[in-house]
């Protein structure tokens, strides 16, 4: 069953209106016409469609079922990430969809390929936006990830002090490094300063890792850092690896 992402302006009670990109993409990629029947998806539920009318600039489908999309389980897994190259951006981005990652958090850091703010990251949201809509689409997740705009490292950091009910972690190969086992049975996962832990935040950095100014900065914020292991991962690799672990870790994967 083929599924497609749509906005909520698209479901107009029993019909949804199909227009655009989306219906570029469901007519002229997938040929889908008068007749076909295939899944939308938006906030959490999922419509069961057939096309009954076309136009040159519209198609109407009307809904033959609705179903209810189980909501992500909380903590929400947020990925802060120091801005890698951007076709390996994009690789974390797909996966990260894939695998229930609430919002991904793109930061400047020393070793970022990108250290301040510039116009270039607003210009590549639209094909970012893309890549989470297809991601979507594919794995049938009921609800939208964000990237959120760029910030510092430290801004970020203070975001993460200030919000009750979130913890963080980051990944080093350093000394001083705990398991990420240890380091989330120290988190104490099932509380975050009294409250019930909300988000969990992941720092990665960029190729090259974070420097050691801020893995002291890190450390004062009293972040825990951890290993993957005694090889070097790539970004991507990196990025995958912790999202698991933590999915596993609380219970996500049933």
């Amino acid at each position: 069953m083929r599924r497609y992402w749509v906005p909520s302006e698209a479901i107009e009670g029993d019909s949804v209106r199909l227009t655009g990109d989306t219906l570029h993409h469901i007519r002229d990629v997938c040929r889908m016409y008068a007749g076909s029947k295939f899944e939308v998806l938006h906030d959490n539920q999922a419509y069961l469609v057939e096309i009954v009318s076309e136009s040159k600039h519209e198609s109407r489908a009307r809904v033959l079922e609705k179903r209810m999309i189980a909501p992500r389980p909380k903590p929400d897994l947020v990925l802060v990430m120091a801005i890698p190259r951007f076709p390996v951006f994009e690789a974390v981005i797909e996966k990260a969809v894939e695998l229930g990652v609430a919002r991904i958090q793109p930061v400047f850091s020393e070793f970022s390929f990108i250290r301040t703010q510039d116009a270039v990251l607003e210009k590549k949201r639209p094909r970012w936006e893309k890549i989470v809509q297809s991601a979507t689409q594919q794995s049938g997740r009921g609800d939208w990830m964000r990237i959120e705009p760029a910030m510092p490292l430290s801004a970020a950091l203070e975001g993460l002090n200030r919000s009750p009910g979130a913890k963080g972690l980051f990944a080093y190969e350093g000394e001083g490094v705990l398991s990420a086992k240890v380091a989330l049975e120290k988190m104490n996962p099932g509380e975050a300063g009294g409250d019930i832990l909300q988000e969990c935040q992941v720092f990665i950095g960029a190729e090259g890792g974070f420097s050691s100014k801020e893995v002291e900065l890190f450390r004062e914020f009293g972040l825990a850092p951890v290993t993957l292991g005694s090889q070097v991962l790539r970004v991507e690799t990196a990025c995958v690896a912790l999202v698991s672990i933590l999915k596993y870790h609380f219970d996500q994967m049933r």
